[in-house]
């Protein structure tokens, strides 16, 4: 039997109807959702009982009200995904999924732009990687926004650290239509399994 995880890539509101909305956002949740039942159906007990048999993890960007990544410090993008406020939380259908051990904190550096979920530590100071190992993890199942972007970049550090990944193309959002489509080709050829 494989050893299975989900991990939700920034299924943040600033990413769904914020300041930087994406396509196909309020779907990728919706089949995230379909998804996550399809796994755990049958498996009856309380959610985290549940989350036991198939962890869920989620990443978020976590953004301190200065970071450099920010227009007005200089950066790329509006201000987005600020510690503490809606625009940085989980989408609400998410949440009885979410446990805070199993939740990784990126870009808390206003210095530091981080894509990749990799880079991201829970409340213990652990990263995803260490995680996952320890939940002895074969193969992770990704999700979440963009694809382009934090999902690409979170599904190249998994395959590195020699995971078998496994990405949910109905469930990810996208900044952009043909990057979308021209990052899922060119993650089908580095070996990660668009499904």
């Amino acid at each position: 039997m494989t050893n299975k995880a989900l991990v939700v890539v920034d299924m943040l509101y600033d990413f769904i109807d914020g300041s930087l909305a994406c396509l196909n956002s309020e779907d990728a949740v919706r089949h995230t959702l379909k998804f996550i039942d399809s796994q755990t159906k049958g498996q009856g007990g309380e959610d985290h009982e549940i989350l036991d048999m198939f962890p869920i993890l989620f990443i978020r960007d976590h953004h301190p009200a200065d970071h450099s990544s920010f227009k007005e410090q200089g950066g790329i993008w509006p201000s987005h995904c600020v510690a503490g406020t809606h625009g940085g939380d989980i989408h609400d259908d998410l949440l009885p999924y979410v446990s805070e051990e199993l939740t990784f904190d990126k870009g808390c550096d206003k210095a530091v732009e981080q894509y990749s979920g990799f880079e991201g530590v829970n409340c213990a100071g652990q990263s995803m990687g260490e995680v996952l190992e320890l939940l002895d993890t074969t193969d992770v199942y990704v999700c979440g926004i963009a694809t382009e972007y934090c999902v690409r970049n979170t599904c190249e550090d998994l395959l590195k650290a020699g995971f078998k990944v496994h990405l949910l193309k109905d469930c990810i959002a996208y900044v952009e239509h043909d990057g979308h489509l021209k990052a899922l080709e060119e993650m089908a050829q580095e070996g990660i399994s668009i499904e």
